[in-house]
């Protein structure tokens, strides 16, 4: 009677994808498209801030190719808009009952996301905000008897998207350079009983860019990200074993040679904080490519 009760219950955080880079902030007029590729294998069960047995956790777990392709275009010096579209691959293991251990693999085009930016408050567009919505284009209900609500690819919810952006030099040459993210997400209309939690994803970094290999050049970074979701609700949720604080750092390197730009990091939890079980990933990498028209 006193043992943890087993449970259904994952940690996607996948809006931490959408932090954690500079080349991404727009800089005057102008286009940009860009390929982008995250990854995170979440198999370790974790419950408050300590690895718990996995025996406590129906769900065991939960591997994610994301794949983004994505539009920014600066109509001005100060209005924009960015276009993203997902398509996922994801791998689910869990426990359906007695031990019985059942794997499921699908791929669908998730939830896109449309925002518009402004950049105007200084000349060289070191700030800016960006606001829009995800819309619920990806599907949540595929094999609904196995894979339950927070582990569908698609939310269902239509969410209201808010963030902003700021980048400074740290020196006079203007070799080392600092900037700060943030990103909140919050559902507005939902579907089929199932609220997904709130969501601030927020990042804060430093590079240099005085290294060149020929005409390339190459850019080392560090940044931490900070990540809170609040829990899930409604008829349809898991509120008790849902919702976590996370803490990561990141180092990463970016490849620039006009007009291309290629970026990677990993991320590594160094504090997380998870309400009841949940399954949790032990780094998240990812990798982006970027032409600039």
């Amino acid at each position: 009677m006193l043992a943890p009760g087993v449970v259904h219950a994952c940690a996607c955080g996948c809006g931490v994808f959408d932090v954690g880079t500079s080349s991404m902030f727009p800089n005057g007029r102008g286009g940009m498209a860009f390929l982008q590729y995250d990854y995170q294998d979440q198999n370790r069960n974790w419950s408050g801030a300590s690895e718990a047995p996995a025996a406590n956790n129906d769900d065991k777990e939960i591997e994610t190719d994301f794949i983004t392709l994505g539009l920014q275009y600066m109509f001005n010096d100060k209005w924009g808009a960015q276009l993203e579209v997902p398509y996922d691959y994801r791998h689910f293991k869990t426990d359906v009952g007695g031990g019985d251990i059942e794997s499921r693999n699908w791929s669908q085009f998730g939830d896109i996301r449309l925002e518009g930016i402004y950049t105007g408050f200084f000349a060289d567009s070191s700030a800016g905000v960006t606001f829009g919505l995800k819309l619920p284009t990806g599907s949540y209900s595929h094999d609904a008897d196995v894979v339950d609500r927070d582990t569908q690819i698609g939310t269902g919810s239509t969410d209201l998207l808010l963030g902003g952006f700021y980048r400074g030099n740290l020196t006079q040459d203007e070799k080392w350079d600092w900037f700060g993210q943030l990103q909140l997400d919050v559902p507005m209309l939902t579907q089929a009983g199932y609220r997904p939690g709130v969501e601030l994803d927020t990042a804060a970094g430093i590079d240099y860019k005085g290294l060149a290999i020929g005409r390339v050049r190459v850019s080392p970074l560090a940044q931490v990200i900070f990540s809170e979701r609040t829990s899930d609700s409604g008829s349809n949720a898991n509120p008790d074993n849902s919702g976590y604080q996370r803490l990561m750092l990141s180092p990463g390197v970016e490849f620039h040679i006009h007009p291309v730009k290629i970026y990677a990091d990993a991320e590594f939890p160094v504090f997380q904080h998870f309400t009841g079980n949940q399954v949790a990933a032990p780094v998240l990498f990812k990798v982006s490519m970027s032409f600039m028209f």
